[in-house]
């Protein structure tokens, strides 16, 4: 059964071994990372692991029984009881349930290892598997999102209140 992770040094290889594997089939999704990413990667991991231990954001990991990562589950910008979700799930790994488990156990985890009350996530229009992982796991629509937050196309927020464990109306 995979496991949900807080991320740490030793998934380095792993998480790059995974970005590498599925950079395409995310790139048809969202903005692709762009060669810098791949270039700096130890630099950038670093960063990651930096803004971590600093609070600032909570980095996860779905890792399989054989220790390759599936899934990547951010929070990012955590601040005042709030934190923008971000997912990936590797090409392979998709349609089985993992990221609405994964997405579910860090709702459950996150106010009492965050302080968090409310997530929120953007998607794009038309990535209906995302639209559907959010919703099963308890988030609602709550308004439009800025395309430039989202690579330049409009998209959707959805959000949910993690102290009443259920979806928000929408706004």
């Amino acid at each position: 059964m995979p496991e949900l992770e807080r991320l740490r040094a030793g998934h380095a290889a792993a998480v790059l071994a995974f970005e590498l594997a599925n950079r395409a089939y995310f790139a048809a999704a969202v903005p692709d990372r762009g060669d810098a990413f791949f270039d700096r990667f130890p630099d950038r991991f670093g960063a990651l692991l930096a803004e971590q231990e600093a609070g600032v954001c909570a980095f996860h990991v779905l890792v399989g029984e054989d220790g390759a990562v599936l899934g990547r589950f951010n929070l990012i910008d955590i601040e005042d009881g709030t934190a923008e979700l971000g997912y990936r799930v590797a090409e392979h790994a998709t349609g089985r349930g993992l990221a609405t488990e994964a997405v579910r156990e860090l709702c459950r985890r996150a106010p009492a290892a965050y302080g968090l009350h409310t997530m929120r996530a953007a998607i794009v229009h038309g990535n209906a598997a995302s639209r559907r992982v959010l919703v099963k796991a308890g988030f609602a629509a709550a308004g439009p999102a800025d395309p430039a937050h989202l690579g330049g196309k409009p998209g959707t927020w959805y959000r949910r209140d993690l102290t009443r464990g259920g979806p928000q109306p929408a706004v």
